[in-house]
């Protein structure tokens, strides 16, 4: 993470983390497309559009906005997209578009200090993302020949197994790490 936090510090308004691991989601699932299916009956559909849902806590629970396009805008314009959303949803004022038709769902349990979770995909979705607290861990340098501290979190992807495999799933989730250690290409 220790990327992606410096290149956050850079930003105004600063993005969170949630949406750097958003966007990675969203631009490795139009890579990895067959991942983004979803089941309508018996039948496996592929979006047109990359709707992700972003959980976030409200007094008496969490609700699961979702931000359209995530593919095709900036971590800038998800930002503001993303703090309006948070918003209305903290106000009660989300409409029920707001609430459906998302692909996938982002939740970030690290904002609690869970460094780890597993969560369970929406009743109407195949994936959701879980990101867990960031912890300091010393990493071996071979470079300068000693342990560094590097800012680790955990990524977890939970799947339905009719619609995406374990073998895809882990291409999904590992193309989502690759694209956080480049997050100016975010």
């Amino acid at each position: 993470l220790d990327r992606v936090l410096e290149h956050r510090r850079n930003l105004d308004p600063k993005p969170g983390l949630t949406l750097y691991v958003l966007r990675a989601f969203a631009l490795a699932l139009v890579e990895e497309p067959a991942t983004a299916g979803f089941l309508i009956g018996q039948k496996v559909v592929h979006p047109r559009a990359f709707d992700i849902g972003v959980a976030v806590q409200v007094d008496d629970g969490v609700v699961v906005p979702v931000l359209r396009k995530v593919d095709q805008k900036s971590l800038s314009d998800l930002t503001k997209d993303y703090a309006e959303m948070v918003e209305r949803g903290r106000r009660r004022r989300l409409s029920e578009d707001d609430l459906r038709g998302g692909i996938a769902t982002v939740t970030n349990f690290g904002t609690f200090g869970l460094t780890s979770g597993t969560p369970i995909p929406l009743p109407n979705e195949t994936l959701i993302l879980g990101l867990g607290a960031g912890v300091k861990k010393p990493v071996w340098s071979d470079q300068v020949e000693t342990f560094i501290p590097v800012t680790e979190a955990e990524l977890v992807v939970t799947f339905d197994h009719r619609v995406v495999d374990g073998g895809g799933a882990g291409v999904l989730l590992s193309r989502v790490a690759q694209l956080l250690q480049s997050p100016e290409k975010l």
